[in-house]
């Protein structure tokens, strides 16, 4: 073996172990949280040496920070934020595609439901990471939503209205999530448990949301009459 491929094999296989601890670490963080996960768990389910942490991210926070840049990242590739809406779709439509986009992601039940599992405790248990997934990730996120809905609205993106109506949005998708427990027991048949059930509450919520948005519209015509 020459030399060029002695250190292609040496990185194929650095890159291998970083993949590997990346999704053994969402798994861990996923069910224990950031605070009760331990490097040595990581490792364990990852395949490698104990130090491999060390080695690749320098310490568990950082090795946090890349593990949710890692599952945000794939569950876009899964479920892009517009899914195959076209540019030329309307402003209702683009909302329609986000909200079930947002909720696919939320209830995904596939090899790597954990991208979910961990967004969501990152929501309830922020660490010292969500400044920056925030910055990076979210805002650009949110900032598509506050275009389609200010297409709607026939406003600024600015408007108050918008990032109103924005949160009241994703308060929606977001609810069905973490009261899960509760709304399961009051309403068992409720809960999105397969890709029709996740369309089915997508389209409620869009319908939902858009009648409140015709409401403020109309509200705005009387005021400029």
């Amino acid at each position: 073996m020459n030399v060029r491929s002695f250190l292609a094999d040496g990185k194929e296989h650095q890159d291998a172990t970083r993949r590997h601890l990346l999704e053994a670490a969402g798994e861990v963080f996923s069910e224990l949280g950031f605070r009760n996960a331990t490097v040595r768990e990581i490792c364990h389910r990852a395949g490698a040496n104990v130090a491999a942490v060390n080695y690749h991210f320098g310490d568990k926070e950082t090795l946090y920070l890349e593990v949710l840049r890692h599952a945000h990242h794939k569950a876009l590739e899964k479920y892009p934020l517009l899914l195959d809406a076209p540019e030329s779709a309307s402003p209702e439509e683009k909302l329609k595609c986000f909200i079930l986009s947002l909720l696919s992601r939320i209830f995904d039940k596939g090899p790597n439901s954990w991208h979910g599992r961990l967004m969501s405790r990152e929501m309830i248990e922020p660490t010292h990471a969500l400044d920056s997934l925030v910055q990076e990730r979210i805002r650009p996120m949110s900032e598509v939503l506050w275009g389609i809905i200010a297409e709607i609205l026939d406003c600024p993106p600015t408007d108050e209205r918008v990032v109103a109506s924005a949160f009241s949005v994703l308060s929606q998708c977001v609810f069905y999530k973490h009261c899960r427990p509760c709304v399961g027991s009051l309403f068992p048949g409720l809960l999105p448990e397969n890709e029709k059930g996740v369309a089915r509450l997508a389209a409620h919520i869009t319908d939902f949301s858009l009648a409140a948005m015709r409401g403020f519209s109309s509200k705005n015509r009387g005021k400029k009459r």
